[in-house]
């Protein structure tokens, strides 16, 4: 499939490769469109689909993963037409069906719509140029994709009030700090980094990496009682599966499991 918004590759030489989806629109850095939003959403579905695929990164440049939303194509909006058109709801959110992991590999700017972006992923590994934020506030209006309920649920609530009302800027070792990101690397292995995750990822059952993705999810979302009670079916769920037998038959024999993902 050609884009013009995003690039795609397909990286890995096991069963169950990485596939690696690049933000590509320097001259806006990587502002966020329909056009791309629409991109995105469909190489991220028909990767999701691809038994051959175990993991998704998803990246921009070294100067921006996404420096926020296109403000162009959103400046002769009225409420109305806003409301009427799903503006941001009618595809910014596809992200959130994708099953399997999606790694955001962040250099550069992260702002508004960008930040937003990297926080819909499974988790954010930043390169030390990466730099986080919410200006919204500079624009007289709001984030409206997420921003004032996941940032808060990563960084707590006086870090995102300081970052969501002032509209300043968080680097990588202050993301690290807080929680939003996993681990800072060094700009130049951020892709090396991201994609040797990936990789491990991919080394263990599928099931068991979507079920873990759901049942955290669940916890990032619902009430804890709730989330043990799905969390303790889904153990039990795996016991019929070939990936546990092997898995611990594997682990008793001394030997590195071969998982077949089902």
């Amino acid at each position: 499939m050609t884009y013009e918004c995003i690039l795609t590759a397909v990286h890995g030489d096991g069963p169950r490769k990485t596939a690696l989806i690049t933000l590509n629109r320097p001259k806006a850095l990587n502002a966020l469109n329909d056009q791309l939003m629409d991109e995105l959403g469909e190489a991220l579905l028909a990767f999701d689909a691809d038994d051959g695929i175990g993991c998704i990164v998803l990246t921009g440049s070294e100067r921006a993963f996404a420096a926020g939303a296109d403000i162009p194509t959103m400046l002769p909006h009225t409420f109305a037409t806003a409301f009427k058109s799903g503006l941001i709801s009618k595809n910014w959110e596809t992200i959130l069906q994708v099953r399997k992991p999606v790694i955001a590999a962040v250099a550069g700017f992260a702002l508004g719509g960008g930040c937003e972006l990297a926080m819909m992923c499974d988790f954010i590994i930043a390169a030390d140029s990466a730099k986080f934020g919410q200006p919204e506030i500079k624009l007289g209006i709001v984030p409206g994709a997420g921003g004032t309920q996941r940032l808060p649920r990563a960084v707590g609530k006086s870090k995102a009030m300081d970052m969501l009302l002032t509209a300043r800027m968080m680097g990588a070792e202050e993301a690290e700090r807080g929680g939003l990101v996993s681990r800072v690397v060094p700009a130049d292995k951020l892709i090396e980094e991201a994609l040797a995750a990936a990789e491990t990822i991919n080394g263990f059952s599928g099931p068991s990496v979507m079920l873990i993705k759901e049942l955290v999810n669940l916890a990032y979302q619902g009430p804890l009682t709730d989330g043990v009670a799905v969390e303790r079916r889904y153990f039990h769920a795996l016991f019929g599966s070939h990936d546990q037998r092997e898995g611990m038959e594997a682990f008793l024999a001394k030997r590195a499991p071969t998982f077949q993902h089902r």
